[in-house]
């Protein structure tokens, strides 16, 4: 199964590595502010906010998942 708070962990780590603030990343992905706490609160996130997130940084959602440790998106 999926762990939430590896997920957030993986969002805040890809963020930090490109310089990008989670509340610009989040308002840039039309999110609430609250969006990251939902998923540690195990609310959960739809899959097309999940996938903007990923689309914004740049990385696979697959990564975000921790279903695969290459961030990379396959073109």
């Amino acid at each position: 199964m999926y762990n939430a708070q590896e997920l957030v962990q993986r969002i805040k780590s890809q963020a930090k590595q490109q310089n990008i603030l989670i509340r610009d990343m989040l308002s840039e992905c039309d999110l609430s502010i609250n969006a990251i706490s939902q998923i540690s609160n195990k609310k959960g996130l739809s899959s097309f906010s999940l996938a903007r997130i990923a689309d914004y940084l740049d990385c696979s959602v697959d990564y975000l998942l921790g279903r695969t440790d290459n961030p990379e998106v396959n073109k």
